[in-house]
């Protein structure tokens, strides 16, 4: 089939390289005309493990192309997928200007499909409120007598893992009104479903609903999922003050089929362009429809809590009085982790920046390493912290070390050279990368989240 994909963001570059990948023919819109120079060489803007691979082959084949104009390819489309950002409103609402944007435009190049085409599929495809599908309709409507329909497909893709996600869903939902749209769907869909089942038996399954049921499905998910993450850090914070061991709570909790074992690992609070900017939207969506959805209000506040917990660890070791100006001047901290997550270079609502804020307000030197991130963080901060090569070089010097991104290098990392750079053997382990006992076995003092420290 031919595909346009609007947007060459985060999910319309995976979206446009996986449909590719299905043996469609994809051409991919975006109006910033540096970013498909790159593009049309195969480098991604974004770091996303097997992106640049997808591009680069399906690019070399001709099964991928991109362009600057949305009319080029909208007379023989079978679907045009909008994938453009929705960035949180300051009322915490879901800005919808670049979509409403997309489909004025796509209305407007209607006009070059022959009058008897078969009603192009509009997707969106970018994370929206309920009701954005019939908003879709009516600009497109407003431009154009040509036959289309608006369907709703949330994307479900994990950063770090979005290729995976997206050659082998483990669902594919789609919110739609007729039998056709759902047909077209099926089609675009159906080497991915696939290739899920023929991995997974209990993957690749199909979900058709209306749009509004679809729309409020991305919501919820992310809301659960949250929900899960913030609830864990709680409990992990309470086994610190009762002598538990969250790593054994976890366990026992988990091996009840009814929960699993899912985002049960405590850290430091979430981040990324999801999960904070959806909780928000979803709340703005209860507050307009007279509906206070109070779990998950508790859940953003429980995250801006826990956001915080590292920098109240160091905060306590080192005896930081209230009041006292600047009572960490003249100490250094290596940082290890400045993305949101390991395997990507994304730094939205990354608790690493939060963490250097507060240490560096009380007069801390940072010098930090990341093995993606670290062209993002300066681009934002400059040079407020040092920026370190290796992860050692990082700790060269250092009073400790603080770890809030799990890439598995630090797992793998050599205790001994660590302790080596550092002039302490002092750790704040922000994502449980080592056990308490092994710590205490090699002398460190040892902070973790939801594990009694171990005083070296």
């Amino acid at each position: 089939m031919r595909i346009l994909v609007i947007g060459s963001g985060y999910v319309g570059l995976v979206a446009a390289a996986g449909f590719a990948d299905s043996g469609h023919r994809v051409l991919g819109v975006d109006v910033d005309a540096a970013k498909l120079e790159k593009l049309k060489k195969g480098v991604s803007p974004i770091f996303e493990p097997g992106l640049d691979e997808l591009l680069q082959r399906y690019l070399a084949s001709g099964a991928l192309e991109f362009t600057l104009d949305i009319r080029q390819g909208i007379a023989d489309a079978d679907a045009a997928f909008i994938c453009v950002g929705t960035p949180q409103s300051e009322d915490g609402s879901a800005d919808l200007q670049y979509v409403l944007a997309v489909a004025a435009k796509i209305g407007q190049a209607m006009a070059l499909r022959p009058a008897d085409a078969r009603p192009l599929i509009v997707v969106d495809k970018s994370t929206v409120p309920v009701g954005t599908a019939a908003r879709v309709h009516a600009a497109i409507q407003a431009q154009t007598d040509r036959a289309f329909e608006v369907v709703s497909n949330p994307e479900f893709l994990r950063e770090g893992c979005a290729i995976d996600d997206f050659l082998f869903p483990d669902r594919v939902v789609v919110g739609c009104r007729t039998d056709f749209a759902e047909s077209v769907m099926k089609e675009i869909y159906a080497a991915k479903l696939a290739a899920a089942k023929a991995r997974n038996p209990e993957g690749g399954r199909w979900f058709r609903m209306d749009p509004p049921s679809a729309e409020l499905t991305k919501y919820a998910a992310n809301a659960m999922l949250a929900l899960r993450i913030s609830f864990m850090n709680e409990i992990a914070n309470l086994c610190e003050e009762v002598g538990a061991d969250v790593d054994q709570v976890k366990e026992g909790i988990g091996a009840d089929h009814r929960i699993g074992r899912h985002f049960l690992n405590p850290g430091p609070g979430f981040g990324g362009s999801c999960f904070p900017k959806d909780l928000q939207a979803l709340l703005k969506v209860g507050r307009e429809n007279g509906h206070a959805l109070m779990t998950l209000a508790t859940t953003v506040e429980a995250n801006r809590h826990q956001k915080q917990v590292l920098a109240l660890k160091v905060r306590t070791h080192y005896g930081c009085k209230a009041g006292t100006p600047a009572p960490l001047a003249g100490r250094r901290f290596a940082l290890w982790g400045l993305a949101f997550k390991a395997h990507t270079d994304d730094i939205r609502e990354a608790m690493a920046l939060e963490l250097i804020e507060s240490l560096a307000s009380l007069g801390a030197e940072l010098v930090v390493h990341d093995f993606e991130a670290m062209p993002n963080v300066k681009a934002k901060i400059g040079d407020r912290v040092r920026y370190a090569a290796t992860p050692l070089e990082a700790c060269e010097g250092a009073d400790a070390l603080i770890i809030a991104t799990e890439w598995p290098q630090y797992r793998e990392a050599d205790l001994q050279q660590i302790a080596g750079r550092l002039k302490a053997k002092v750790m704040f382990d922000g994502r449980n990368l080592f056990r308490p006992e092994a710590m205490k076995a090699c002398g460190w003092t040892y902070h973790s989240i939801g594990r009694m420290a171990v005083l070296g």
